[in-house]
């Protein structure tokens, strides 16, 4: 495991100990959503909860993990025909007709931002070679993320009797795709133009997500709507370094549910990053090359509780001297973050150099000694 998901696995297990208490939502808004949730991206902190576990239906806010899943297992350049099966689909489109051919990304696009039915069918046979396929691909990574409230049936978030999920699955979902650069990417655009068809033409898309232009810092992500589901929307905003990832689902007023909750959760929330001078700069070797080797680290920094930072205490880990040979890469330590006696954080310390061990001079043997004299004698 790479030292920043240590990092992130760790901050996630540890923040419900020193975070907000989410039962309470105390001086939180007021939401017309029958179900909502507000995350901390980067750990998955629950900041807000309203019936954040009950399943519901969540419309075109499924094609979220089917962008993922096509960003995924597709090139960029890959291109599939599309058929009339594909386009047998009600609901919104992105324009697709039988005989076009069509590129990944302009499925991608079409799917974000013109929320296409015809584009997440598409995409459904570009990664599975049908519909069947991919949903029982969508419902094993959506279990593999950890989502145990959550049913799909289409590619495209159409109602069926199995197609549900909740705000809180919803997401980690959303956390997994904005992970995604070419997902984070796409969701952030207001407009695309693709190029498609047959023969190939230029098109705009336009985002229907009208939280881009509402609201200072939003960066995707999708919405959604079905007569069952009512207003569905996943978004994401960024201020200050604080990441927060905001879900309403059958909520008549999402635009200012997601803009109150964003509100709310980024007065409660700053970034913080330790001073690095409390860290080691080198450490003494005994026995090399070199008598110190430097030491190298990556601070992380943690999205808190407004003024948490000033009672963080960095705990250090490493040996007063290492033995030579110190090889680069290597371990020599850890340090962690402390704060009100828990531990949420930790980073390694490693070795930023090679040292090898000091060369004695030596004495040389009899037959070179012999050697030299005679080289000497007869210059």
């Amino acid at each position: 495991m790479s030292f920043l998901k240590r990092i992130t696995c760790l901050a996630a297990a540890m923040f419900a100990a020193v975070g907000l208490c989410p039962e309470t939502n105390a001086g939180a808004p007021d939401v017309s959503a029958k179900a909502a949730v507000l995350i901390e991206a980067d750990s998955g902190r629950l900041i807000f909860g309203k019936n954040e576990n009950a399943r519901l239906s969540m419309a075109s806010t499924t094609k979220i993990m089917t962008a993922l899943l096509l960003l995924q297992n597709c090139r960029p350049d890959q291109t599939i025909d599309v058929t009339p099966e594909m386009i047998a689909v009600e609901g919104s489109s992105m324009g697709l007709a039988a005989g076009d051919r069509v590129n990944r990304d302009a499925l991608l696009y079409g799917m974000l931002l013109s929320s296409g039915n015809d584009a997440a069918n598409a995409a459904a046979y570009m990664v599975s070679g049908g519909k069947d396929e991919f949903v029982s691909l969508m419902n094993k990574t959506a279990a593999d993320m950890g989502c145990k409230d959550t049913s799909f049936e289409t590619p495209s978030g159409l109602d069926g009797e199995n197609h549900y999920s909740t705000a809180a699955d919803m997401a980690r979902i959303a956390q997994a795709a904005m992970q995604n650069d070419d997902f984070a990417f796409a969701a952030e655009q207001r407009q695309a133009t693709v190029t498609f068809g047959e023969p190939p033409t230029s098109r705009t898309l336009k985002n229907h997500n009208r939280l881009l232009s509402l609201y200072d810092g939003c960066c995707g992500i999708k919405t959604g709507f079905t007569k069952k589901s009512g207003r569905c929307l996943v978004s994401c905003a960024v201020r200050g370094g604080v990441k927060l990832i905001c879900v309403t689902l059958n909520a008549p007023d999402d635009w200012d549910d997601h803009m109150k909750l964003y509100d709310y959760g980024f007065s409660l929330l700053e970034r913080y990053t330790p001073e690095s001078d409390v860290l080691p700069g080198t450490i003494a070797v005994t026995g090399g090359e070199a008598e110190f080797v430097p030491v190298e680290h990556s601070l992380p920094a943690l999205t808190l509780n407004r003024g948490d930072g000033k009672r963080m205490i960095i705990k250090v880990y490493a040996p007063g001297f290492l033995y030579a040979p110190v090889k680069y890469g290597q371990v020599i330590g850890h340090a962690e973050y402390v704060l009100d006696g828990e531990t949420i954080a930790e980073l390694t310390l490693t070795a930023g150099d090679d040292v090898d061990i000091r060369k004695s001079e030596k004495k040389p043997s009899l037959w070179q000694g012999i050697g030299d004299f005679f080289a000497r004698l007869f210059g």
